[in-house]
């Protein structure tokens, strides 16, 4: 091959940017049959998804093979099948999912009425109703509760068929109300989360090594028919590598109209699916149905590094050298990566929400920032703590 084509073959192959990707291509991936002899445990398929029984999901938990045959079927579904399941009657005792909305529902009460209540990443303000850190909230306000809740085998299995042991899990809970828009189409925490420009930034293996680190779960609090908006998935979506800069195009959010599928649910239903399935919570059309889900986003053990550092006093000992230096600004650019918090997460999302994207701005990004308007060491100094304190789980 010519040398000239190798090296372009490889860049485009490697970083892609907004033109990656075609419809044609993510098309061939997704129009997909699902079929019943590939998923022997399920119990049923609709809408192109695997549906389980909750008992039997229970019944598998019981013993050490059947555990992991199940689990063996649904990390085969999150990797190449539909990307989705659904537990019917996921959760067993619908009282402790009764009194989690009762708690959800003060939480929501409380912050509305203190302003500190938390809007979404990808629907327009004023839409629903979010509580961030549901998990620490609710835990807080009725620990008996939370460990009925978080008990559940359909909560744990599927976090365990995706994410193998140690996994850390978050919670969002999301009230859509009664003519609350629906959500754009997305994939989801970490690339989904990203614009064009920053994800170009990220090498292809990036792009396929993101979704591993995360699965997303929702446990409907309410019956959900499909004119409350349930969630609308589109199966098969998350095998496209190029999915995460595509999405955004209107040819891919032409397709998702027409092809995602709604799938009513009752209270107690779990659904779990890879976090690169386009999706996006339906339009609540009804007029009387305070749609209430509880949105987890469940982390891998491994998304973390191996030392704890004080990245926060490393950038307040280096800003006044970087201020007064002969580096050039790519030098000062590396630097700033060597030392200072380059992302955003984990953060207090009541305390330092996305205003004006779907990202806070980063430590790094904040201290460049700093730099351009020469600011005073002073002045950084307390940016920084300003940061911490945000971030803090209290």
């Amino acid at each position: 091959m010519n040398p000239q084509n190798l090296i372009h073959q490889r860049r485009s192959s490697i970083w892609l940017d907004e033109t990656a990707g075609d419809i044609d291509g993510f098309r061939a991936l997704v129009e997909v049959e699902t079929q019943t002899s590939d998923w022997p445990q399920c119990d049923e398929i609709a809408g192109n998804i695997p549906i389980y029984d909750g008992e039997r999901v229970r019944s598998a938990a019981q013993g050490t093979a059947t555990t992991l045959d199940l689990l063996s079927e649904w990390n085969a579904a999150f990797d190449v099948g539909p990307g989705i399941i659904v537990i019917r009657g996921g959760m067993p005792d619908l009282d402790v999912v009764d009194r989690a909305s009762e708690v959800f529902a003060e939480i929501i009460k409380d912050e509305r009425a203190t302003g500190s209540g938390g809007g979404d990443h990808f629907a327009k303000p004023g839409a629903n109703d979010r509580v961030w850190n549901a998990a620490e909230k609710h835990c807080r306000a009725d620990p008996a509760n939370f460990a009925a809740y978080y008990s559940a085998d359909a909560i744990a299995m599927p976090s365990r068929a995706w994410l193998g042991r140690g996994y850390q899990l978050t919670a969002q809970v999301n009230r859509v109300n009664p003519g609350g828009a629906a959500q754009t189409a997305h994939r989801d925490y970490h690339l989904g989360f990203m614009n064009a420009e920053q994800l170009a930034t990220y090498p292809v293996q990036a792009h396929r090594f993101s979704p591993n680190l995360t699965l997303q779960g929702a446990i409907a609090h309410c019956d959900m028919p499909i004119e409350s908006g349930p969630t609308m998935l589109l199966p098969y979506s998350q095998r496209y590598p190029a999915g995460y800069v595509a999405f955004h195009r209107p040819e891919f959010q032409s397709y998702f109209a027409e092809h995602h599928v709604q799938m009513p649910l009752e209270k107690g239903d779990v659904v779990f699916f890879n976090p690169a399935v386009m999706h996006g919570a339906g339009a609540n059309k009804s007029a009387d149905i305070l749609r209430m889900a509880n949105l987890l986003q469940i982390g891998s053990a491994f998304g973390r590094s191996i030392e704890s550092v004080d990245r926060s006093g490393m950038s307040k000992a280096l800003y006044p050298v970087l201020a007064d230096t002969d580096l050039d600004a790519r030098g000062v650019a590396n630097v700033i990566a060597a030392s200072a918090e380059g992302y955003a997460f984990p953060t207090n999302l009541d305390r330092d929400p996305p205003v004006g994207g779907l990202i806070p701005l980063s430590q790094a990004e904040l201290m460049a920032g700093a730099l351009e308007q020469s600011r005073s060491k002073e002045e950084w100094a307390a940016e920084v703590d300003a940061m911490d304190r945000r971030r803090l789980p209290r």
